[in-house]
This record gives C-alpha cells, structure tokens and sequence, in this order.
C-alpha cells in the first residue's frame, strides 16, 4: 500500500518538497506519494482535517501555518515544544502529533554543506515568527558566543530571548538598534524574500569573512542576499540545503529511513541554474 505525505503552504505552487520526497522513495524504496497542498489562510485546519479523512499519513507545514500547526496538535516532540512552531505532522491513530526538523536542516546545511562552524562565532537572526522559533535551539547547541534575534519590533524577539536564555547567549534587538554590531553568520528568517522585500538593515553588520544564509530559495539570487552581497557579506547561501535537510529529517521521522541529501541537493542545484 502507498502512503499519501504532502506539504501544506499558502502560497505553495514554489515548493520543491515533492520532488524531493519523491526522489527519497525512490532512493529508499519506500512507497510513498507526496503532493503539495494549497491551504486556506484561514482554513487550515479544516485543510488538514480534509487530508487525514482521505488516507494522509504525515504533512510538512511551511509559511504561514507553522505556529498553528503547534496549537493543533495533539503530541509534541521536546524539540517542537520548545520551537513554539511545527513543520511536520504526523497522523497516528487518530492523533496529530508534532515535530519540528527545520532546526536541524539548517545545522546540517550550514556545518556540513558550507563547512561553516558557528562555534564561537557571532550569530543574527533576523525575524521572530515561526521560522524563527524553530532554529533557535539548534543554533544555540552549536555553543556560538552569542545569538541576537532581531526584529522590526522588540516584542517577539524578546519574547524567543526569553524563552530560550536557558539554553545560551540570546538577546533580542530591533532592525535600527543593530547599528555598530558586527556578525558572522547573519540568518534570514523574515519572508521577506517572498515578497521581494528588502529589509531594513543598518549599515556594517556583515563581517569580512561572514555568512549571509537566507531561509527561502529561488532561481537566483534572493533580495536578502543581493543585499547582503551589497553590504560586504564574505559568502552567501540560500536555503535550498536547509529546504533538503529538513525534509531528510521529516522522511526520518515517518519512515524510520534516513535518505542521502547530496545527490537530490545537486539535482535541484542544476534545475535552478546554481
């Protein structure tokens, strides 16, 4: 029997989730079908409800639904307790359990892809909301010298530094308060890249030899790291890695199988012309 997985979004019509799930059960020989769902801003639930009616195993969830995916579920993993925010759902007698792998697909991007170790170093995270949430932890295990949250208002980053303080060195800034610090790794959390908008970043943040990393992907270049580029960031990378790591990590948690990310990582690399 065939398993049916999807991924829920708004908008979704981008998403390179299928092709990548496809390619792991083709790569693991798990019989699985994986489609991408448009959900409703204000229907999600009833989206989810409709899927698991007709069969649905398990669903990963992008923007903007991730925090109410949180607030729907009825289990949750330590990691998505922590995160607030869940991007992978899992359907089991009846339960809507939770989890969170995004985290751990950036990690896994940014350390064993990039080869770039955020040990010791200075980290910004630019957006509070669900994305955000659940990185936090997974950044802050890798022992960086301190970790700020910025945001165009105080109130949430506050919030993240907040909660995860207990965890290691995290203060929470607004955009025009970052004006005279430095980073090394400077993560792009915001959607604003989906809307082509450029964010308002003070002058000097980027390091000589810094990381520019944006969350979202695309043919080319996106406007955060065009930006970046512009204000002396020393590389950039897109999310394309983190977008396989996590799934890598969701096909884990459903099937019990742990795919190979590079071969699909280089296939999408070449469809989109990098």
């Amino acid at each position: 029997m065939t398993d049916l997985y999807c991924v829920f979004g708004n908008p979704i019509a981008h998403s390179k989730s299928p092709f990548i799930h496809a390619a792991f059960a083709r790569e693991t020989g798990e019989s699985v079908i994986y489609e991408a769902r448009l959900a409703p801003v204000d229907g999600f639930a009833e989206a989810v409800r409709a899927f698991v009616a007709a069969g649905g195993r398990g669903a990963n969830v992008t923007v903007p639904f991730k925090e109410e995916a949180f607030r729907m579920c009825a289990a949750l993993t330590p990691r998505a307790k922590r995160a607030g925010a869940v991007n992978t759902l899992s359907f089991v007698d009846g339960q809507c359990c939770g989890d969170n792998t995004d985290g751990a697909g950036l990690v896994a991007d940014i350390v064993d892809n990039l080869g770039f170790s955020p040990a010791g170093r200075r980290i910004l995270l630019l957006g509070a909301g669900g994305a955000a949430r659940g990185v936090v932890e997974p950044l802050l295990a890798t022992r960086p010298a301190t970790l700020v949250i910025a945001n165009r208002s105080s109130d949430k980053a506050q919030l993240l530094a907040d909660i995860f303080a207990d965890l290691g060195p995290v203060r929470a800034s607004t955009f025009a308060d970052l004006a005279g610090n430095t980073f090394d790794l400077v993560i792009n959390a915001t959607s604003a890249s989906l809307s082509g908008a450029a964010l308002p970043l003070p002058a000097g943040l980027f390091a000589p030899a810094s990381l520019a990393y944006d969350m979202m992907y695309g043919k080319g270049e996106t406007p955060f790291l065009a930006q970046a580029r512009m204000q002396g960031a020393g590389r950039c990378a897109d999310g394309l890695g983190m977008l396989v790591g996590q799934a890598a990590e969701a096909f884990f948690v459903w099937r019990g199988v742990r795919p190979a990310t590079a071969p699909v990582l280089a296939e999408l690399r070449a469809a989109l012309g990098g």
